[in-house]
């Protein structure tokens, strides 16, 4: 029986087009926008470069982990999947409904509304000088070209995978491209100084410094999230129990490298307390590097960086609510494949609007952190999911490093979490009730489908 049969998705991407997706899903808002928030936390260059290597080997580690459960199981819907096979529905279930709320539609509205932010930068002309149907013109349009970019991608991912795919790989090809010309460049100016590296506060060893620090790592982590961005369409990947784990270990490792690259150069051309609170911080180094209008081709860059952050996040999260709902745990509609494209268009729909609904909802503030210990929980679990890989003989590929690296992830996923709920109680708590409002619904779904005859099994291939 053909994969499409069993599965509803045909296997179309190959190695490049799934480190593609890695690579854009993961470089994205966060490294543009949490280096300036780090340096007001930590008044250190030195300690926030080392919080970013310990952050990209955390997500290092669980790319060899997640290498492993997706040669395994190499099937859409990521953490949903691997919980729901390995231990019960419920977890897979509340690992979606957060990937649903947290994981991906607030992201891409985010993302939607950074790019929007930068495009105005890049180009203030844009802004209306007048009311726009009562509102005001710059707001109007920050909202307005935001809830374009979704419309435009939401359409273009529901036309189907293949040209979806390659629209996404030119982007990214750019992005990179763009990236590295801006480090090289600016390395190469001689404008810079790394004596900045010397002005450092001494680093705060107390409970509070801890907890700041494990709240740094937090925003670290989501600006790395995406690591596991291949487990989601495991369904769609050319031979997995190769391509899978080759993707992930590869295009974390990229970006890894790209994001201390980036860090080195913002404190190389930026004094420390100069960074400290600012957003931009892509955009004042380039502008102490070059001038105003090297600013603006800059804001330009971080636009076109989104574009493809936006296209991975509407590529993945609907392979997610695919999974569930052909199982019956989510609504029935978003398990529908169109027949021509082989695309869960009516998933991809879902998604465009809640992101739309949030863009209009307001900023974003406080949503970094319930974000960063929303999305941190589940993926502790799933790690400890190859311990049962192994037990239950079901393991085809075994990660190097095997038990250090899902010991170091468990375990440092699970200090972060601890410290960072403790420096910030409410948008932790948030988080945590976010995840409890899956509960009552995962049993409503349940009884819907039994009355129906859906099966639950995580997959027709395993009962």
């Amino acid at each position: 029986m053909s994969d499409a049969s069993r599965n509803g998705l045909i296997r179309r991407l190959g190695l490049f087009s799934v480190v593609a997706i890695i690579v854009a899903d993961m470089v994205g808002t966060g490294i543009f926008t949490t280096s300036g928030l780090l340096m007001e936390n930590l008044r250190s260059p030195v300690m926030m470069v080392v919080l970013w290597s310990i952050g990209g080997f955390i997500a290092l580690s669980g790319a060899f982990c997640y290498a492993e459960l997706s040669a395994a199981m190499p099937y859409a819907g990521g953490e949903y999947y691997f919980l729901s096979r390995l231990f019960h529905p419920l977890p897979g279930f509340l690992s979606g409904w957060v990937s649903f709320i947290v994981g991906f539609s607030a992201p891409v509205a985010a993302a939607s509304i950074g790019m929007s932010e930068y495009l105005l930068q890049a180009f203030p002309q844009w802004v209306p000088d007048h009311l726009v149907v009562g509102i005001p013109g710059e707001l109007f349009a920050r909202k307005g070209y935001a809830v374009g970019i979704i419309l435009v991608f939401t359409l273009l991912h529901i036309q189907g995978l293949k040209l979806g795919a390659h629209v996404h790989n030119v982007l990214t090809i750019i992005k990179l491209a763009l990236i590295l010309g801006m480090i090289i460049l600016g390395f190469s100016s001689g404008e810079g100084s790394f004596e900045h590296f010397s002005q450092n506060t001494p680093a705060d060893y107390s409970f509070g410094g801890f907890k700041n620090m494990g709240l740094s790592v937090m925003w670290i982590l989501f600006a790395y999230s995406g690591w596991n961005a291949a487990a989601y369409i495991g369904s769609e990947v050319k031979n997995p129990s190769r391509n899978l784990p080759a993707a992930l270990i590869l295009g974390t490792g990229i970006v890894i490298m790209l994001y201390m690259l980036l860090n080195v150069f913002f404190i190389y051309a930026i004094p420390p307390g100069d960074m400290e609170g600012v957003i931009s911080v892509g955009g004042l180094a380039i502008r102490n590097l070059f001038g105003d209008t090297y600013g603006r081709i800059f804001s330009l860059l971080i636009a076109v960086a989104l574009f493809s952050s936006v296209s991975a996040l509407i590529i993945l999260g609907p392979r997610i609510y695919y999974a569930m709902a052909r199982q019956g745990h989510f609504f029935r509609f978003a398990g529908r494949i169109h027949p021509r494209t082989g695309i869960p268009y009516l998933s991809v729909i879902i998604q465009g609007g809640v992101a739309i609904v949030i863009v209009f909802a307001g900023a974003f503030n406080e949503i970094l952190t319930y974000m960063g210990f929303a999305l941190g929980i589940f993926p502790i679990l799933a790690v400890y999911g190859i311990f049962v890989l192994h037990r239950k003989g079901l393991s085809s590929y075994r990660a190097p490093g095997h038990p250090f690296f899902p010991l170091f992830f468990m375990i440092s996923n699970l200090a972060i979490l601890v410290l960072g709920y403790a420096e910030r109680p409410v948008e932790s708590s948030i988080a945590l009730g976010t995840i409890l409002i899956g509960i009552p619904l995962y049993y409503i779904f349940k009884k819907v489908s039994s009355a129906r005859g859906v099966s639950g099994s995580p997959h027709p291939d395993h009962k």
